[in-house]
């Protein structure tokens, strides 16, 4: 690991993609950090070593077995990539079928390629999310814009940490109706 100027290289090799995944997130939480080269290589070794035939098996019976996950999801595996497809109604479903599969052993790589069709039309979006952002006592919502375009949100400004730019986007995925968040937050570090 190295850094300058607020630029982070993580290197290095794990047996695991939740073991590069983990380095990545916790790198986000260091105050200072404006950005992240990532360049830690996945190279699995004893139990870890998995055929595509095997992750893809596993894959699959981890996505059933996730109560938030819905039934059609469907994994495909290529050289330990994992590729998620499939419809879901909320973020947070996403999110669980990516976390799913993220920490079965000899995954290198999750691409989520899952669609959105909210259940909810999007009613004042907009107003929904600022007020989200104004309650959250993590996030400074003067310095955070948003707007919306039926149940798609962008969100622009500038916050002091990557823990604030990840909640502003929690607060937004949340609102009713919300299919997608770009998060153009800039992370400016005093």
């Amino acid at each position: 690991m190295s850094a300058a100027n607020g630029v982070v290289t993580l290197t290095g090799a794990v047996p695991t993609y939740a073991e590069k995944w983990a380095a990545e997130r916790a790198t986000q939480r260091v105050q200072g950090v404006k950005a992240i080269a990532e360049e830690i290589q996945i190279k699995p070794h004893g139990r870890h070593i998995k055929t595509d035939a095997e992750i893809a098996a596993t894959a699959a019976t981890s996505l059933q077995s996730h109560v938030w996950v819905p039934t059609d999801i469907q994994a495909t595996v290529e050289n330990g990539w994992v590729t998620l497809r499939g419809v879901v109604n909320w973020e947070f479903q996403q999110r669980a079928a990516t976390d799913s599969v993220r920490f079965v052993a000899g995954v290198k790589g999750v691409s989520n390629n899952l669609t959105f069709k909210p259940t909810v039309q999007p009613s004042a979006v907009k107003d929904a999310i600022e007020k989200a952002l104004f309650r959250s006592a993590e996030i400074d919502a003067d310095n955070v814009k948003v707007v919306a375009d039926g149940g798609k949100v962008t969100l622009s400004g500038s916050v002091r940490s990557w823990s604030e730019k990840d909640e502003a986007a929690t607060a937004a995925w949340n609102a009713p109706g919300v299919s997608s968040v770009r998060n153009d937050i800039a992370v400016i570090c005093a």
